[in-house]
Formats: structure tokens, sequence, C-alpha cells
């Protein structure tokens, strides 16, 4: 393979981040991977770089010299409903996180952060990309809903809403184990690419927002039910 063409297979970052140390950190450990990396100091710039640059990732500060993270976020998300949004966040505040996840990021890393997990993390994303791309027309059915693989789309008649990267994996682990309790540990493993730790909300924070879009009451769910003390299960 030419130099050319490994340049076109790598895939590309885009860090929006304005501390100069972070991004020379995360820089210096996205390049030894392999990546091709970009990086933008407010959130207008990386705005324009993600419309200009077509990036297969976004590492996104919530804090910017310029504008609201949460608001940049959003706004990624509405011009790509598909790129994963990795937030990168020093608000320890549980409602911080899932302000994020509901402005439609994918998942979280709270500052300071282990530079390996959140590799690890990305890496996770690239693989599960693969591996959808093979499974580009899948489509399959929850209660009255229809998941569409493909589009990232969940649809009821005339009503369609929009399924984020991890959303959407979730999903289809517990769907290849319904009726079956899948725990925590697993869905964090298999999902996200990373090992459980005492304290990560990642799992409950992504149910939280499915049973929100999915239910028809989140306090009495029908579809994804809680096994105390163990995980998670689909009754479809």
């Amino acid at each position: 393979m030419t130099q050319a063409e490994t340049e076109a297979t790598k895939k590309r970052i885009l860090v929006i981040e304005d501390e100069p140390d972070i991004v020379r950190g995360l820089r210096d450990a996205l390049e030894f991977e392999g990546f091709e990396v970009q990086a933008r100091g407010t959130g207008a710039e990386g705005l324009a770089a993600a419309m200009d640059w077509a990036p297969d990732c976004v590492l996104l500060d919530l804090m910017l010299p310029d504008d609201n993270g949460y608001r940049v976020c959003e706004t990624l998300r509405q011009r790509d409903e598909t790129v994963p949004i990795i937030i990168l966040t020093a608000k320890a505040q549980e409602s911080d996180k899932v302000r994020g996840l509901a402005a439609g990021a994918d998942d979280y890393v709270t500052k300071p952060f282990s530079i390996a997990e959140l590799i690890a993390r990305i890496n996770a994303i690239f693989r599960r990309q693969a591996r959808m791309s093979s499974h580009a027309d899948e489509t399959f059915t929850i209660g009255s809903w229809t998941i569409n693989a493909r589009k990232h789309t969940m649809s009821k008649g005339r009503t369609s809403k929009r399924l984020t990267f991890y959303e959407l994996e979730v999903l289809k682990l517990l769907r290849e184990r319904h009726d079956e309790t899948v725990s925590r540990d697993e869905l964090l493993e298999k999902v996200w690419g990373i090992q459980a730790s005492p304290t990560s909300r990642t799992v409950d924070n992504f149910i939280v927002k499915l049973r929100r879009k999915l239910e028809e009451d989140q306090k009495s769910p029908r579809h994804i039910l809680t096994v105390y003390g163990l995980g998670y299960k689909l009754v479809p």
C-alpha cells in the first residue's frame, strides 16, 4: 500500500478543545495509534472543521471559550446523525453528563481521564461500525417500533426518532439476548469496549435515554426491564 493509500484509509479524529496541553497529549497519543487528527480551540472553528473535513469521530470539550459545548454538540448532531461524539468534561455532576448525552453525544469521559481508556472506546466504535456495514439493511421490531440499523432510526407510523451509535448498539445486543439478562459489565465490555468500574453510570444513562424514546411509560417499562442487582433484559 502506498503512503497516499495509507493516508486515505486513516480514521479521522476531530478534537474540539481549547486547553493546549490536553490537545498536545491527545494528538500525540492518537497519531501514535495511527489516526489522523485535527484540533480546533473554539466551537465555531470546530463546527467549520466538522463540515469541511468530515471526521469519523469527534472529541468535544464542554467548556469552550466562545460557546456552550452542549449547543455545539446539538449542532454537530443536527448536521450529522451518525458521527460518534465523545464529550470531554471536567464536570463531575451526573446531571451534566446526562445533559451532554441528551444533546446528542454518544459517550463521555471525565477529566482527568485515561488516554488508554479513551483510545479503547474510540477503537471499539470503529470495530462496531465495521461490523455494522455488513448488516447495513438490518431492521427489527421492539413493540410497535421498527428499528432501522442502517439509518439509525426507530419509527412508528408517522413518528420517527434518531438513534445514536451507542443507543443502537445497546438495543442490538439486548435484542440478540432477548428475554435473557445482560449485565452492566457485559454491556460495557461488548458495546463500549471497556472494563467496568464501580462508579460507571454509562450503561444506566443510556438505558434512561432509550426508555424515553421507546417506552410509553418510563416508570413502568414493558420492553427494557431492570433485573435488580444483575442488569437489563429486552422483551420485544
